[in-house]
């Protein structure tokens, strides 16, 4: 179970999917004055069954269009007041950047926007964090000693692990980070890194699980991950020779990153959409990220994911997470200039 790697599963971005929810079959995806439609950026293997439980919780029918979180934020903007969307359900915070910038979300309560850290939150209200996913180097522990991992991704540029490291430069979380370093350290700084790793030959690879699953056999001793993709291999495999480093507090290898949910303000804005934003938020679903996805809860109480320190000795200064959207596009021209794409 993980998030389809950016960029795939767009040819199919203008089917709408039909949810068949517990007690409830939707035949056709017509829509109607009951249901709650959702642009979900969140993949529907990893999701659908917290959208059934909702369903059954409430009553309220769910029609979804599932695709890619970025090309579904362009799709919201391109449609405007046409939109028949009434909550955007996205994989990173960025993408809910460019749609609340567009003037498209619909402030939130208080009491859904103080459930979470002021860092995972708009700071107009427009959208609200629902799962938090860290920056980790995942690392092969029959060859690497935990006392030797880098605690900077700055140190990644030795000569120690020339060959040795592993990145998915295509990928929305890979260039997510790259956006929130150059915010952080300069886009000079950043360009220096991206090329001292690619003189250090980086090896690329298409996402996050295919990192994790290629130090599991120490085709590479280290790769640059989101924290949950160790939990996916070890569902899916058992154990495996891999552990989660966690960088320096603050270091900007060490962003952590926000899945969150936003109410469109030129859909129909209603009180159902707003009963799903305060059931994302709720415990047991909060609950259901950390067991079922090993995300963070970004609500307080909640134990943090497996083998993984507590979210406040993770989370240091780092950029807004709304202006990794707008900071896409140079990063992606930065990526093609020292030849990574």
């Amino acid at each position: 179970m993980h998030e389809r790697p950016h960029g795939q599963g767009r040819t199919r971005l203008a089917t709408l999917v039909c949810l068949v929810l517990v007690g409830t079959a939707i035949a056709a995806c017509g829509g109607s004055t009951d249901t709650l439609v959702v642009y979900s950026g969140r993949n529907r293997e990893l999701v659908g069954p917290l959208l059934e439980r909702f369903h059954t919780e409430t009553g309220i029918r769910i029609q979804v269009r599932y695709g890619d979180s970025t090309a579904l934020a362009n799709a919201l903007v391109e449609e405007g007041d046409r939109t028949q969307a009434e909550v955007f359900f996205s994989q990173d915070a960025g993408t809910l950047g460019i749609v609340d910038a567009a003037g498209m979300l619909t402030a939130l309560p208080d009491t859904a926007l103080d459930r979470v850290p002021a860092e995972f939150r708009a700071d107009d209200g427009g959208w609200v964090g629902t799962s938090g996913r860290a920056r980790v180097v995942a690392f092969n522990t029959d060859s690497v000693p935990a006392g030797e991992v880098p605690s900077s991704v700055f140190d990644l540029t030795a000569p120690r692990w020339q060959g040795k490291v592993a990145i998915a430069p295509r990928n929305a979380s890979f260039q997510a980070f790259v956006s929130a370093m150059t915010l952080e350290e300069g886009e000079e700084a950043t360009r220096q890194w991206l090329e001292g790793m690619v003189a250090n030959d980086v090896q690329s690879y298409p996402n996050n699980l295919t990192i994790v699953e290629a130090v599991a056999r120490n085709e590479v001793e280290l790769g640059l991950v989101n924290n949950y993709y160790l939990h996916t291999v070890r569902r899916e495999q058992g154990e495996v020779p891999v552990e989660n480093h966690f960088l320096t507090k603050g270091d900007p290898g060490a962003l952590v990153n926000a899945s969150g949910v936003g109410v469109v303000a030129e859909g129909k804005a209603s009180e159902d959409a707003l009963r799903f934003v305060e059931f994302l938020l709720s415990d047991a679903s909060q609950e259901y990220f950390v067991e079922e996805t090993g995300e963070y809860a970004l609500v307080s109480g909640i134990s943090p994911p497996e083998d993984s320190p507590p979210l406040a000795d993770v989370t240091g200064e780092q950029p807004d997470l709304s202006a990794l959207g707008a900071e896409l596009p140079d990063t992606v021209a930065l990526l093609e200039s020292v030849g990574l794409l």
